[in-house]
């Protein structure tokens, strides 16, 4: 085994600490004004560019920097360090749009990877919260081969600036879970309610209503049915990339936090670190980034060597993101609540980057599937399949050890 980073992967690392040096400087200015200016959008999108890390996830022939699952996973590690979401700015097409139509490519997927266009995803609704299958959107056939979308979506990340939205509907009669594609100034479409939340995010998560939104035949995305299949693809990217962005958010307020427990001087004109108690919470939080960077690393490079066709290998590592979102989030959040304590009183001021992480982490526990929700999809896992597969090692061959007939029972159980 070899846990070194590649020349490759070094280099990729390097780029987006150093893209991640040029966004800091807004951090504040987004804390203050709960947003950034049109200007500094324009100055953040121009480094993405220059940096070559837009739409990361996104092949290269179309417009992407095409990179594997390891590799997004070191850049959005690096990219976690900021505060405020600010590492949204650096835009990711949502991987539905893998499953586009060359025309739809070329509408949606080749602008958004250029940053012009941006996608928001509305799956989440009122009463249809991590359990995604009880949405009740519909998507009625208008009789042409269109359809009219009814429906609420609560949290659409991205939605105030988004200009197109990737919404999961049922298509009647047979309440098919179905994705589509809808420009926001579809008639129908509006924002009724912008909550605010305890993050200060780049960006908002609005609310809005679709009212007999008519949308055509093309603006379906993948199949007719397959609505469901595509979130939970979606749901176990974005939680891997939450893992690497979490332990990095940790890394960067530990690095603070021991910087300034070196520097601070208590009774007796000791520094801070001097003392028992404060060494103790450091040395948890390194155990708690060493342990679950390497598990990020690891099921990053195991989707890499997965066979996508090979319904065993999803759910398995379907629940090994799930594992890698649980112990992450969680992991960081003890983290930067012990900065938080060792900054003390200013660990309390929103001017210190401590201060922010420690309210921006706590919903890691929460989107994307809450921390509840991932010890159901592992535990599921357990009873459905066993242990073996979700507590080793992939081969490189990436044949996860499945022969034949053991394939053919574990799709039966699926």
């Amino acid at each position: 085994m070899d846990f070194s980073y590649s020349p490759r992967l070094r280099e990729l690392k390097d780029r987006a600490r150093v893209l991640t040096e040029q966004i800091y400087p807004f951090e504040l200015e987004c804390e203050q004004n709960n947003g950034l200016s049109a200007e500094s959008h324009a100055v953040i999108k121009q480094a993405v560019l220059d940096a070559g890390l837009q739409a990361i996830n996104t092949p290269v022939e179309f417009g992407g920097a095409g990179l594997t699952v390891l590799e997004q996973v070191v850049v959005q590690e690096e990219l976690g360090k900021l505060t405020n979401a600010l590492w949204d700015a650096v835009w990711r097409p949502a991987n539905p749009l893998t499953h586009a139509t060359p025309e739809q490519r070329e509408r949606y997927l080749v602008p958004g990877a250029r940053g012009d266009r941006r996608d928001a995803v509305a799956i989440t609704e009122p009463d249809a919260g991590s359990d995604f299958s009880a949405a009740s959107t519909t998507a009625t056939p208008d009789g042409r081969g269109g359809y009219f979308l009814n429906g609420t979506k609560w949290f659409v990340t991205v939605g105030d600036v988004a200009d197109y939205f990737i919404v999961l509907a049922n298509v009647e009669p047979d309440h098919a879970p179905t994705m589509f594609l809808v420009d926001k100034d579809t008639p129908g479409i509006t924002c009724v309610k912008v909550p605010r939340f305890t993050h200060t995010f780049v960006y908002e998560h609005p609310e809005f209503t679709f009212e007999d939104v008519h949308v055509g035949a093309d603006a379906v995305l993948g199949p007719v049915g397959g609505g469901l299949d595509l979130t939970r693809d979606w749901f176990t990217e974005e939680r891997l990339m939450i893992g690497a962005r979490t332990i990095g958010a940790a890394e960067r307020a530990l690095k603070l936090a021991a910087e300034w427990a070196s520097e601070r001087r208590v009774a007796g004109g000791q520094p801070l670190i001097e003392q028992q108690l404060i060494q103790g919470m450091i040395a948890d939080s390194v155990a708690d980034i060493m342990t679950n960077r390497a598990l990020t690393h690891q099921v990053a490079w195991e989707f890499d060597q997965a066979d996508p066709n090979d319904p065993v290998q999803r759910k398995t590592l379907h629940a090994k993101a799930a594992t890698v979102k649980l112990a992450s989030s969680e992991a960081s959040n003890r983290v930067v609540d012990r900065c938080v304590q060792i900054f003390g009183g200013r660990g309390y001021i929103r001017e210190y980057p401590v201060e922010r992480l420690w309210r921006e982490l706590r919903v890691d526990r929460i989107w994307e599937g809450t921390s509840e929700i991932q010890r159901l999809v592992i535990a599921n896992e357990v009873r459905k399949r066993g242990l073996d597969k979700l507590l080793a090692f992939a081969d490189a061959s990436s044949d996860f050890g499945t022969d034949g007939a053991e394939l053919a029972a574990a799709v039966a159980a699926l």
